[in-house]
């Protein structure tokens, strides 16, 4: 799917308030709790406009966690690295939780962060693995890492990796990003694949940032399903659809395609940190995988669900108990679904092949289904043969086709009397005495089958 970087979108709708103004959680009874990754190496004390990176982040950090002090079931934390050893010790695991989550931690936080000194060396790698300790075990709650760092990682490792992982297991969402007055190109490049981001030259950039991405934290975002048909109109609904975290393969949602009162597809709301993997529950499904969302704007999801109708009838009046067919996609040999004879049910537009659970067995390969239309297929009611096995015997049925004998079933040899359901037509009985040990005292019978009406057989 092709990423859209949401920055400038987000910032018109965002500039119109104060980028620390009032903030509330969107999902009620879910806690969420961000954790700043605070880069505390010694290239933190390098010029930002007036002042220097680490006291712009130190003062807009601070001026956020205190604007989050209100905020319903949203609790912060703080790790920082690269502060406790001095650069020319390139300590790799110089990483340390400064500030862990609590409820109303806010000016522990905010004191603790001002007590922090800029000193040594960038670790991204295991600052990131150490992360996952750091959130407690709460497989409901929602865990963001907000990443802020002036440098590319000088240890040995792989953020990008590391983040997958964790977010693959389910710890932590996409994280957030921000280098600052950095490379942007350069940083995009290496941490595009770790998480969300975003590139901050300047002290306003910077807040402007970080507002944005804790709205973005705490909002949910609007989706629409559009399930088109041939004629790319979203007029397919009442269909299962299961929505999945793309990373962890946590099933998140299972509901019924709705259409609203106007005939439009109805909106729900995701958490627009997750990535989604997302099944139609059509026959056969329609997937989508890795599905981004835009926050704070109406995403449309368009899925291609074109329908048509199979219906599978027995003429007549029937003596099939549950008789079914094996519907598969032209040319494959899964089955796609069991269908019930005196059934209809919808399928994707196409070919499909068809093996009827009949005796014998009756194969149609091929059939086109088409947008907005019904394929019947009809079989003749049955009949029965009334079988009466006098001794023991080793016997099976056949019917001649292009001058071939076809199996069709085996008789169970050790039943005297049974009745059995069988499709109109010529057939052969080909038994012997079970006792027998000579061949040539194998016998043949030929039956006829009519529909509604039974067949006497003595064997």
């Amino acid at each position: 799917m092709k990423k859209i970087n949401i920055l400038p979108l987000m910032l018109l709708a965002f500039m119109a308030q104060c980028a620390f103004g009032q903030i509330q959680n969107a999902f009620p009874g879910k806690k969420t709790r961000i954790l700043f990754l605070l880069d505390g190496s010694g290239s933190m004390v390098a010029e930002m406009g007036k002042t220097n990176r680490w006291a712009v982040s130190v003062t807009l950090i601070s001026r956020m966690v205190d604007s989050l002090r209100a905020v319903e079931n949203c609790e912060v934390g703080l790790r920082v690295f690269g502060h406790g050893k001095p650069i020319t010790m390139r300590d790799c695991y110089d990483t340390k939780l400064v500030v862990p989550f609590a409820p109303n931690n806010h000016k522990q936080f905010v004191s603790q962060l001002r007590q922090v000194k800029p000193l040594g060396f960038t670790s991204i790698t295991q600052s990131l693995l150490a992360t996952a300790k750091d959130f407690p075990a709460d497989k409901q709650s929602r865990n963001i890492i907000i990443l802020i760092t002036d440098g590319i990682e000088e240890c040995p490792g792989d953020p990008c990796a590391v983040s997958a992982e964790l977010q693959r297991k389910g710890i932590i969402l996409q994280p957030f990003i921000i280098g600052l007055g950095t490379d942007g190109e350069k940083f995009k490049q290496t941490y595009s694949c770790a998480g969300r981001y975003y590139n901050a030259q300047t002290e306003d950039e910077f807040k402007k940032i970080i507002g944005v991405i804790v709205s973005q934290t705490l909002n949910n975002t609007s989706v629409q399903f559009n399930l088109l048909d041939n004629q790319n109109q979203p007029r397919e609904s009442d269909i299962p659809i299961t929505i999945y975290d793309a990373n962890s393969g946590q099933i998140l949602e299972n509901l019924v395609h709705t259409m609203n009162g106007k005939g439009i597809p109805d909106t729900l709301y995701l958490d627009p940190m997750r990535k989604y993997d997302i099944v139609v529950h059509t026959l056969p499904n329609v997937v989508k995988k890795n599905v981004e969302l835009i926050p704070g704007r109406h995403n449309v999801l368009p899925f291609e669900t074109p329908m048509g109708t199979l219906a599978l009838k027995v003429g007549g009046i029937t003596k099939y108990g549950r008789l079914q067919a094996i519907v598969r996609q032209n040319g494959k040999m899964e089955t796609l679904f069991a269908q019930d004879f005196q059934t209809n049910k919808k399928y994707l537009t196409g070919k499909y092949d068809l093996e009827l659970l009949t005796l014998p067995r009756i194969l149609i390969p091929g059939i086109q289904l088409q947008q907005n239309k019904t394929y019947t297929v009809e079989i003749p009611a049955p009949g029965q043969l009334q079988l009466t096995v006098g001794r023991d015997i080793v016997a099976s049925i056949f019917v001649i086709r292009d001058n071939k004998m076809e199996w069709v079933s085996d008789i169970d040899g050790s039943r005297t009397s049974q009745l059995i359901t069988m499709q109109p037509g010529e057939y052969k009985a080909v038994y012997r005495a079970k006792s027998e040990t000579r061949t040539l005292y194998s016998k043949t019978i030929d039956f006829k089958i009519t529909t509604g009406s039974n067949t006497v057989l003595t064997l």
